[in-house]
């Protein structure tokens, strides 16, 4: 059988690049595979351009979201091309849920003191990159703050279906020093999905700071996915 394919779906203030550590690997080891650049326009939008990635590859799909990205997965996971969930320091909405009162479940995470609206957008600040990706060399941070993904200010209050860990399997790495989403958030959704968990001594951006932690997991779900 061939190996499954991956799609990955980006977050807030890190694009698509911030899955340049692992795309490298996965693709010499056989993965087709492709990461949605979505406009951070819309809730809607943004699944439908992770959803129109399952045409460019080969089924089954693995599909991979960080922090927002996890929103996503959520809603364009159910699509039936998708095998496997892999949720990376993410939100994990219920059906009855937004990304904004998921979180607010939780308390203020740092980051949160060091954005600003302006321009129709929030902005994540020079002085809010550590709080982000705080265990990275400062030239990486810098890199992930010059590539920021900036939102509309209502993005996280819109709504739209599909809750596709009720019915897929689940995968989550919890990164346990995380001051973006808070750790709690992560391990209740871990839980509530009856995710396989994995947690890293990491900042939000574990993929970047512990690449080869993420791979493996990445790698233990294509395996779940060939021999089902």
């Amino acid at each position: 059988m061939a190996k499954p394919s991956i799609v990955f779906a980006h977050g807030l203030w890190a694009d698509g690049s911030c899955f340049s550590k692992l795309i490298p690997a996965l693709q010499a080891e056989g993965h087709q595979v492709m990461a949605s650049q979505h406009g951070l326009d819309s809730l809607k939008s943004d699944v439908d351009c992770v959803t129109r990635c399952f045409g460019r590859v080969s089924g089954p799909v693995i599909l991979i979201g960080h922090s927002y990205g996890g929103t996503l997965i959520t809603h364009a996971g159910a699509d039936n091309r998708v095998a496997a969930l892999v949720y990376i320091a993410a939100l994990a909405p219920d059906a009855d849920e937004t990304s904004q009162s998921l979180q607010q479940k939780f308390p203020v995470t740092d980051v949160f003191s060091h954005i600003e609206v302006a321009d129709g957008r929030i902005w994540l600040k020079p002085d809010g990159i550590g709080c982000f990706a705080g265990d990275l060399p400062e030239a990486e941070q810098k890199l992930v703050w010059a590539t920021q993904a900036m939102p509309v200010p209502d993005l996280f209050t819109q709504k739209v279906e599909g809750t596709a860990w009720k019915t897929k399997p689940s995968w989550y790495i919890v990164a346990k020093d995380d001051r973006t989403v808070h750790p709690d958030l992560e391990r209740f959704v871990a839980k509530r999905m009856g995710a396989t968990t994995v947690e890293a001594a990491s900042s939000h951006v574990p993929m970047l700071s512990q690449p080869s932690l993420v791979l493996d997991v990445i790698r233990e779900a294509a395996s779940a996915v060939q021999k089902s």
